[in-house]
């Protein structure tokens, strides 16, 4: 092999270990946190939710510092979003549970929005990650349709894992408008997300 040879074969292996590592290494942008207000409506599918498992409901996570962002937690959460998206078929509620609003684990391989976020929240959760980080979401879409998804928490910002898409992104570039989260102080509450609109889909007080 010539000289000439060995560098263009060098040269290509080092343009894709930079596209490898592009797509692993955490973003050299910080997201910014989004702002969030008092305690507000919990969204009834999650009041169902809770009435079934209380246990999960009642959790006040003693650390409330945001995770560390590092390349390992980056790579984490790009796995188990990819993973939950492609092991979780959708379905709609009415489709698969005869109404609308079942919040549930889709562990029948079946689900909507909510089931995505509570699938990635449950393994996240048991990967290490304080549930102060893995926040139940409710945004609205650019047409106007409500939707769910899950809000981690870092020292770098917010970022946002969604079954519409595999990547990870910051929530502002996300072209959602953030309606309320989950508060990180306890399960069970729920908190508005400053300069959000009313929610679009059911809620009780």
């Amino acid at each position: 092999m010539t000289s000439s040879a060995m560098t263009r074969i060098l040269r290509l292996c080092a343009v894709a270990g930079l596209a490898i590592s592009a797509h692993w290494a955490v973003p050299a942008w910080a997201a910014g946190a989004m702002a969030t207000g008092g305690l507000t409506s919990q969204p009834i599918g999650h009041y169902d939710f809770c009435k079934s498992r209380p246990n999960e409901c009642n959790i006040h996570p003693a650390d409330l510092e945001p995770a560390k962002m590092t390349e390992s937690l980056w790579r984490r959460l790009i796995n188990v979003t990819a993973k939950v998206n492609a092991a979780v078929k959708p379905m709609s509620d009415l489709d698969h549970y005869g109404k609308d609003e079942v919040w549930a684990y889709p562990d029948d391989g079946y689900g909507d929005c909510e089931d995505y976020v509570l699938e990635k929240r449950r393994q996240l959760y048991r990967l290490g990650m304080s549930l102060a980080d893995l926040l139940i979401t409710v945004v609205r879409k650019p047409d106007g349709e409500g939707h769910s998804v899950l809000t981690v928490r870092t020292d770098k910002g917010d970022y946002v894992l969604d079954n519409l898409t595999d990547k990870v992104k910051a929530w502002d570039a996300t072209g959602y408008r953030f309606l309320k989260r989950q508060a990180i102080d306890n399960t069970g509450r729920w908190v508005s997300i400053r300069d959000g609109q009313a929610v679009l889909v059911g809620s009780v007080q």
